[in-house]
């Protein structure tokens, strides 16, 4: 896609390999799910699945259309389907493109009893205390015996950390896992347990030889704690926003600027307008004082941002003038900026920022093999 608008995307594969290697150093002899639900959180499922198929043992993601495109376009790997299925017809095609469906509900096991066909592997999903989906340890007994009985015996117990970002840590829905595995009911499962944030803070959670790991917002250059930068982790960006200044002004002592004059300059002062608002998907909610980059120097944003534009504050930025360069976040001509910094000025985590790249802005993709 082309545009003749300046903004645009720019997602490094490189990059995204070398926080992949961060990671399998990371999880030791545990095997990896790489998750590229959401279009790999914004950065093409495709392209990041082609950039990581030497690498990863396997993928993550949440359609079964999706899947079954990356079967059809040569990918290999075991594909784990997030939330499983959603429909009857879904499952003859699990068995068909062997895709490892996340069981977590009865209906789910329902619609397995009466398909014609049914997949050879599953994921059972085990809530220890995220209450979103998955079952009670209780119930995990009866649902391994149902689907063995069906023929469905290649069977890994799944859960979610709620809180492995937080100071809370993993300890008591680890401990739940534990205890079940050393039961009847989950000898000899393999287990599939950490996320970025787990798989970084807290060994234990990551199993041997025969368990899965599950790296997201670590592999596109994202931290998962809000108290430590995705440097200080040996992470590199992935995605880089960009575009340029479209015009500049000056604003006089008591000038307003924007939608509901939110911000009033103090002295006379110059700005810049950036190709670049909410409909791009840059958050409309990022106050005054985000920080952005112009002509290589950092500066912050100023006041509303609109649909298509955004104001920054040039004010020790002279050579700044119409066609500088601007980065939102990433690397880039324009300079650096820190996706989770930007974040966090806007109340948000990068995870949203990078989901949130409108359709309309197109990307490029670099680094590739």
């Amino acid at each position: 896609m082309t545009t003749s608008r300046p903004i645009r995307v720019r997602i490094d594969l490189a990059a995204l390999r070398h926080n992949f290697s961060v990671a399998r150093r990371l999880a030791g002899k545990a095997k990896i799910w790489a998750v590229i639900k959401a279009d790999a959180y914004g950065h093409g499922q495709f392209q990041v699945a082609k950039a990581l198929d030497k690498l990863t043992d396997g993928y993550a993601l949440l359609e079964t259309e999706t899947a079954v495109a990356l079967r059809e376009r040569g990918c290999g790997k075991p594909i784990l389907l997030l939330e499983g299925f959603f429909a009857p017809e879904d499952i003859p095609l699990l068995a068909r493109f062997d895709l490892t469906p996340a069981l977590h509900c009865q209906t789910q096991l329902d619609m397995l009893v009466d398909a014609p066909l049914r997949p050879a592997s599953a994921c059972i999903k085990l809530n220890t205390g995220m209450n979103r989906l998955g079952f009670r340890p209780e119930e995990i007994g009866a649902v391994r015996l149902l689907l063995e009985e069906m023929g469905i015996r290649r069977l890994t117990l799944m859960s979610h950390f709620a809180e492995a970002d937080t100071p809370v840590g993993v300890g008591e829905q680890l401990l739940r896992v534990q205890q079940l595995r050393a039961s009847d009911t989950g000898a000899g499962l393999p287990v599939s347990l950490a996320n970025s944030a787990a798989l970084i803070r807290y060994p234990e959670s990551r199993g041997g030889a025969e368990d899965w790991v599950r790296p997201g917002i670590m592999l596109y250059g994202g931290s998962p704690f809000v108290d430590t930068t995705a440097a200080t982790l040996g992470l590199q960006p992935v995605m880089t926003l960009e575009s340029q200044l479209i015009g500049v002004q000056i604003l006089q002592t008591g000038e307003r600027l924007g939608y509901g004059g939110a911000f009033q300059a103090e002295s006379p002062m110059r700005i810049g307008i950036v190709a670049c608002g909410y409909a791009d998907g840059y958050p409309r909610h990022a106050p005054t004082g985000t920080p952005i980059a112009v002509a290589g120097v950092a500066t912050r944003t100023l006041g509303r941002v609109s649909m298509d534009m955004l104001a920054v504050d040039l004010s020790a930025i002279p050579q700044a003038e119409v066609d500088s360069p601007v980065t939102l976040w990433g690397i880039g001509e324009g300079g650096a900026v820190d996706a989770d910094v930007v974040a966090t000025a806007a109340d948000t985590i990068s995870y949203e920022l990078f989901c949130a790249v409108a359709p309309r802005v197109p990307r490029r993709w670099i680094g590739g093999v």
